[in-house]
């Protein structure tokens, strides 16, 4: 995608041998990016959520286990290295896949090539995301296709938090749909939540539509439901962090209090994600998805930009109140319309699942 008339993806090799990424912490109030170039700047980028977004964090990991080779490419080093990343972020199992896939190509390799190897795969990961999230988008803009054709004037998406090409190396999931049919012609509007406490649907979702000349509206996160109530939602389209083998879906905390508004209204409810996000191990998602818990500042204050230009950080609470800090939470099956995937648009079920990932579903438990 473009900024300013520059092309991007979120993150690619420098000529100096580190990693260069967005520093999406600055975003949108300030565009910069930022080398990685040790196995720490890889779990500190992921850590504190300047690199965010379940495919991204995979690639992310797998650039950054590259780097720590450099340093290190024995197995002791290898294993070592996978371990501190997998331990960044515990939600989304993108972090998980993509490590596993590194291991299983690098544990065979020598040491003295395994570095190299490691930069190879990870930028093959990184085209693979790119390519996955395309064809995410080429299915999902037929629903907005089907319904555009079915009315007058443009057919509103309502999304929640930040699946654009922001959260992933480019395109994006929930927003890789929205932005075909856009760019096809077919006229779209965005809802676009503004997901407290971090703000990723009013900071980054709303950056990047603006940036591609994408109609939107940034709503209160409280507003969907009385906007389904009237009829000004056609659909709902979100990303997804885990998803469970049965169809359980892990994303951004009040997702599945909009699941719950959308199945009340008739309004259709999809998730959009490649297979890196299934866990085929899990099939009761609110029960066995383990759910990150923040640091209560994210919800205690807020940083934004003052009239006269500054970026400040507020206390927007009364002092001396806790607070909780889940970041995700999981909409059940039973809610979700449809997956959206690289393979077509799969039911939120465990038939469904497997008929459209035959090949992983008969590993699983």
């Amino acid at each position: 995608m473009k900024i300013g008339g520059t092309h991007y993806r979120t993150i690619w090799p420098e000529s100096d041998g580190a990693v260069g990424i967005i520093d999406q912490t600055r975003l949108p109030h300030a565009f910069e990016t930022l080398k990685l170039s040790t196995l720490e700047d890889a779990a500190h980028a992921i850590r504190v959520m300047q690199v965010r977004g379940a495919p991204l964090i995979g690639v992310t990991a797998a650039y950054g286990l590259a780097l720590a080779l450099r340093a290190d490419a024995s197995d002791a080093g290898l294993e070592s290295a996978a371990k501190t990343l997998a331990a960044t972020r515990p939600t989304a199992v993108n972090l998980a896949w993509a490590l596993n896939e590194m291991l299983t190509f690098l544990r065979p390799i020598a040491p003295a090539e395994r570095a190299a190897a490691a930069f190879a795969k990870a930028a093959q990961l990184a085209d693979e995301d790119v390519e996955t999230c395309r064809r995410i988008g080429a299915h999902g803009k037929a629903i907005i296709e089907d319904i555009a054709k079915k009315k007058d004037g443009p057919v509103n998406v309502l999304t929640h938090c930040n699946a654009g090409w922001i959260a992933c190396v480019d395109w994006g999931t929930a927003l890789s749909p929205i932005y075909q049919a856009h760019d096809a012609g077919i006229p779209v509007h965005v809802w676009v939540d503004e997901t407290r406490p971090r703000n990723q649907g009013a900071a980054l979702t709303a950056f990047e539509l603006g940036a591609h000349g994408v109609p939107h509206t940034v709503i209160a996160d409280n507003a969907g439901g009385h906007l389904m109530q009237h009829g000004d939602v056609d659909l709902c389209i979100v990303g997804c962090d885990r998803l469970t083998a049965a169809g359980d879906a892990a994303n951004k905390i009040g997702t599945y209090l909009k699941a719950l508004a959308a199945k009340d209204n008739g309004v259709p409810f999809y998730f959009a994600l490649p297979l890196s996000t299934i866990d085929w191990t899990l099939f009761d998602g609110v029960r066995d998805i383990p759910i990150e818990e923040r640091d209560a500042r994210e919800l205690t204050h807020m940083t934004g930009r003052t009239d006269g230009g500054d970026i400040v950080t507020v206390q927007v609470t009364a002092p001396g109140s806790a607070g909780a800090n889940p970041a995700f939470d999981v909409t059940p099956a039973r809610l979700i319309t449809g997956i959206i995937t690289e393979r077509g648009v799969s039911p939120a079920s465990r038939e469904g699942l497997a008929a459209t990932y035959p090949e992983y579903a008969r590993t699983a438990a």
